[in-house]
């Protein structure tokens, strides 16, 4: 198991080409993808995420979307992390987690270890993170893991929240 951060109750690890199954469970539920647009009906789908979306993002840049397990019991709850947006030249963080873990501040927790290691282990000198505006939950984390609010953008014709945050370890 490559893992890559283990804060406080959590442990971040990278998502290996066996793990479709966790993806799919995690995407059955709609509440869970109502705001991310990006289905995965069948663990076929999932396994090509893994291999179109996830895994490359490892070797090509040394992080990306990490599984995120209970470090006390071992369990799967969701995903977090950081993925480079060519398209935009940006290092977005984002996270997606099963909703029986909802409001237990493990979201909070695996995305400001995700920003402090894309700042202290990779020198980066900006992560941007993105909410759908109704998706107050999602952007209430972003607030909470001091990211600034920056502006609305489009992403998919849907209206989204802008955050930043900046290095303050790089001048």
């Amino acid at each position: 198991m490559n893992i890559v951060v283990q804060p406080g109750r959590l442990l971040l690890r990278c998502f290996t080409s066996s793990d479709a199954a966790l993806l799919l469970e995690l995407n059955n539920d709609p509440e869970v993808t109502r705001f991310t647009y990006d289905l995965i009906t069948d663990l076929k789908q999932a396994e090509e995420n893994l291999e179109k979306n996830i895994l490359p993002q490892y070797a090509l840049y040394n992080y990306g979307r990490w599984a995120v397990h209970i470090k006390s019991t071992g369990e799967f709850i969701g995903w977090c992390g950081l993925k480079y947006r060519p398209v935009i030249n940006e290092v977005d963080l984002g996270y997606r987690f099963k909703k029986s873990f909802w409001g237990k501040g493990y979201a909070t927790e695996a995305a400001a270890a995700s920003i402090r290691y894309g700042f202290e282990k990779l020198n980066l000198n900006r992560i941007t993170g993105r909410a759908e505006t109704e998706n107050q939950a999602s952007w209430k984390v972003l607030e909470k893991c001091n990211m600034e609010y920056t502006g609305m953008d489009n992403v998919d014709g849907h209206l989204v929240r802008v955050y930043e945050i900046r290095n303050p370890l790089v001048h």
